[in-house]
């Protein structure tokens, strides 16, 4: 197995801890493995590993103990490998590894090996620890520098955690250019914000039993000029990521609330007697100034507080803490309606429906796909409606796409819906021309 010199020689290519060679040295193979591959030989294979949790582990055994699980680690991907392959550490806890010559298939073989070698407990005389670790694959394909090959090595190896780490992950270019994607969003999404290229969507919301408009929640799409329609999956997560997602919901709620004025104002329109709902954010529940904003954009609508419903994700809620309910209860007092949204998934939890001052519950869409399929199910959901019912809240069911489930939940309690059986999200313009069109939903 190629290694630079000993680590008592102190050479500058040479990791002091572990003897290894350092990014110097990969980057030099590399290299040379590309150059052999533009001459016939088959292209390299680059492995980056990187231990999971090391952190946690260094900060509960010390300093001079997770050297020697460094140590150790370095030994046992040294044994799991063949004499002519490259190992390295590029710094913290993250090593390298290149295997000359060697198809994927050979490679992912390699990687799996490598990573059961590192899994064993490793006794450290007052303790044993074990540490797995999670791994990215890529070909040294010869058209790319060292340093491309590296990052999309990285690449693969965040894609390895994010899947449930202690596996290895190949490099798919889809995942670049969805990365490429995500930063050009980031530098964009602030001018688009300050710009006309959003746009709201309005999906009702309605009453079971008579097809009556009760809402309109507010959807927020991106107009891009050159990508066209893009979906908020594809930009939420971003603008939550980088700190965007405050200024991003303020832009919705000042113009979800201005158009329902705009509809209430309109004689052709006016008739109708809903709310807006818009989404809220962890962010938004975690700003002080986030009350002042639901006040502010209610004032200059001339909207009363209750003509605006505020849906709580998940993720808004699941901390629960201080400045959450100080938020929750300042905005209670201000009169607009509160909503727990995709209620019945992930930690979502009837303990939400006593102890905070919401209002409305909107039930998953999971709940209803599978009405029809299983003759127990509606007596779960007339269950579930009993619960929020008992605890003095309005129940929303969301994903209804037919009638047979319309009335279903009709039949069993169930008040307020929505779904595509009432209605996609449209534009708009498009939500103005049903509005003045039609009484009931669907048309």
């Amino acid at each position: 197995m190629k290694q630079p010199r000993t680590a008592a020689s102190h050479h500058p290519e040479t990791d002091p801890i572990t003897g290894l060679g350092n990014r110097l040295v990969l980057e030099d193979a590399l290299r040379d493995a590309q150059a052999a591959a533009s001459n016939g030989t088959s292209p390299a294979a680059l492995l980056l590993l990187n231990l999971d949790g090391f952190k946690a582990v260094k900060s509960s055994v010390g300093h001079a103990a997770a050297d020697l699980i460094l140590q150790t680690v370095a030994s046992r991907i040294r044994a799991a490998v063949q004499e002519n392959d490259v190992v390295t550490r590029l710094g913290g806890d993250e090593f390298g590894i290149l295997l000359p010559a060697t198809p994927l298939a050979r490679a992912v073989s390699a990687g799996n090996r490598i990573l059961a070698a590192v899994e064993p407990e490793i006794n450290l005389g007052s303790a044993n620890v074990r540490c797995t670790a999670s791994m990215g694959l890529r070909t040294a394909d010869p058209s790319r520098t060292p340093a491309e090959l590296l990052m999309e090595a990285d690449l693969a190896l965040g894609e390895s955690k994010a899947e449930g780490r202690n596996k290895v992950r190949t490099f798919d270019p889809a995942t670049l250019l969805a990365r490429q994607l995500e930063r050009q969003i980031v530098s964009e999404l602030g001018h688009a914000i300050g710009s006309d290229q959003l746009v709201l969507f309005y999906q009702p919301i309605v009453e079971l039993a008579t097809g009556r408009l009760q809402g309109s929640e507010a959807l927020v799409r991106w107009n891009h000029p050159e990508r066209g329609l893009i979906m908020p999956d594809k930009f939420i997560p971003v603008a939550e990521a980088t700190g965007l997602i405050a200024e991003l919901g303020r832009w919705v709620l000042r113009n979800s609330v201005a158009q329902l004025a705009a509809w209430r104002r309109d004689p052709a329109t006016a008739h109708h007697d809903f709310s807006m709902r818009i989404n809220v954010s962890a962010p938004d529940l975690q700003s002080l100034e986030f009350v002042d904003d639901v006040r502010e954009a209610l004032s200059t609508a001339g909207l009363p507080p209750e003509s605006l419903v505020l849906e709580l994700t998940e993720s808004a809620i699941i901390q629960n803490n201080e400045l959450d309910r100080y938020t929750l209860m300042s905005l209670h007092r201000l009169g607009v309606g509160l909503e727990i949204d995709d209620f019945g998934t992930g930690y979502s939890s009837i303990g939400y429906l006593r102890k905070l001052p919401v209002d409305h519950v909107k039930v998953d869409r999971e709940f209803v796909r599978d009405l029809g399929k299983d003759d127990t199910q509606l007596q779960f959901l007339a269950a579930i409606q009993n619960v929020i019912r008992s605890c003095g809240l309005d129940g929303i069911w969301e994903g209804i796409e037919t009638a047979e489930q319309a009335e279903a939940l009709r039949s069993i309690g169930c008040t307020s819906g929505q779904g595509y059986y009432f209605g996609r999200p449209v534009s708009g313009t498009e939500f103005t021309a049903q509005l003045k069109r039609q009484e009931t939903w669907p048309s």
